[in-house]
């Protein structure tokens, strides 16, 4: 006799705004009332209490999210309110990902950044939307990089609008006009306010807010950075990579098609300058033994606009790299006559297919650098020798 059928656990998310008096259509109050388990945030229970039922059970999103899922268990249906799209950094997604057997019905409604564009009457179908709730910098870096011309941000209570202004101004991106929307669709409540980056950076904001960036300028960054205008160390010119070695050597990386670079050995942050700017979607992280290098990188990164770099300052060999992401793509700057040692431990964390770069100054410098690479298993598959001007020629050895 076959065994029944077990039915997959249903979602019913329901989207919505921050509206009081707030408009479901009739499939929607129908499965409300159909409904008994019920969840969603403290605010979004505030507005729809009314029109639950009498025996409703109210679950509260919160963190951590695995004590709700817990209590979803053993409930076959269970109705969701949600903000906005529940598809659109919402909380469909989290369903889906973390209970990819369940099944989804989705009733959207307009998210924050659409009503906000509404709001201004701004064509926003070129907007680069990013995510700044619960998440770090990276793709809003990358978008002010890139240049956008619109860029939406969804924010949270520490990553504020004002946040986000200063951030622009130290990095030199005041090249935008921020419009910030509060409490959208609350009409007692409801704020759209333009601003200039340096009013932002000193208001305060209701919660919850969003922003639209709109580029009011082209800020270009050079292809191929003039050491002549970096910060540099004592004012050494011959502490700093040369740009013309910079770029082939960020060619030898292949950086295009790589994901996480570590530059050991920054000095004055050129290499991870040059590439944050060329190669914008790159995690890249810097190491630099002298405490110097922490002044240099933080002008230098704050001068050229090339915000998230995350550097460490330190012994490279007693580093915790088991915290970081793992690379694809290494530069070797500098090694304090300790290549072996660093070989060792940048082989225990590279990626497979992944490449190591080392600019040689000697012959010396290159027999150290295959008897490192061979001490590892590893082989030289790459030498370009190149001579800059006066300076002394430059070996770009690439292993892989």
């Amino acid at each position: 006799m076959c065994s029944p059928v077990q039915k997959r656990q249903h979602f019913i998310v329901i989207g919505m705004t921050d509206d009081r008096e707030t408009w479901f259509p009739p499939e929607v109050r129908a499965a409300i009332v159909a409904g008994r388990v019920f969840s969603g945030g403290k605010r979004h229970h505030e507005i729809v209490a009314p029109l639950l039922p009498e025996d409703a059970r109210w679950i509260d999103i919160t963190v951590p999210l695995e004590a709700v899922f817990r209590q979803y268990e053993g409930h076959p249906e269970v109705v969701v309110f949600a903000s906005g799209d529940p598809l659109f950094f919402g909380f469909a997604n989290t369903l889906r990902r973390e209970l990819p057997e369940a099944e989804l019905t989705v009733y959207p409604s307009f998210n924050s950044l659409q009503l906000l564009a509404h709001r201004i009457q701004l064509p926003y179908a070129d907007m680069r939307t990013v995510s700044l709730t619960g998440r770090p910098w990276d793709a809003f870096d990358e978008a002010l990089i890139r240049g956008e011309r619109l860029i939406g941000i969804l924010t949270d209570r520490q990553k504020t609008p004002a946040m986000i202004a200063r951030r622009m101004l130290d990095y030199g991106y005041d090249n935008y006009r921020m419009t910030v929307g509060e409490c959208l669709g609350n009409r007692g409540a409801e704020r759209v306010r333009p601003l200039t980056l340096q009013a932002a950076s000193e208001a305060s904001f209701a919660f919850p807010n969003c922003l639209i960036l709109e580029r009011t300028a082209v800020r270009t960054h050079a292809f191929g950075l003039p050491e002549r205008d970096f910060e540099l160390l004592d004012g050494r010119v011959n502490m700093i990579t040369k740009m013309p070695i910079r770029l082939l050597t960020l060619s030898r990386l292949d950086l295009a098609r790589r994901t996480s670079f570590w530059d050991i050995g920054f000095c004055t942050g050129s290499v991870s300058i040059e590439a944050r700017l060329q190669f914008p979607h790159l995690k890249i992280t810097s190491f630099e033994i002298r405490e110097a290098g922490r002044e240099l990188m933080e002008k230098n990164s704050r001068k050229f606009g090339a915000p998230g770099i995350d550097f460490h300052i330190g012994d490279f060999l007693e580093a915790d790299l088991g915290s970081l992401p793992a690379p694809d793509a290494v530069f070797i700057g500098g090694h304090g006559g300790r290549m072996v040692g660093m070989l060792h431990l940048i082989d225990q964390v590279l990626q497979p297919g992944g490449v190591i770069v080392f600019n040689a100054v000697s012959t010396q410098s290159q027999d150290l650098f295959r008897e490192a690479v061979a001490a590892v298993g590893r082989r030289v598959t790459g030498e370009m020798h190149v001579t800059v001007d006066s300076f002394n020629p430059i070996d770009i050895m690439s292993a892989e």
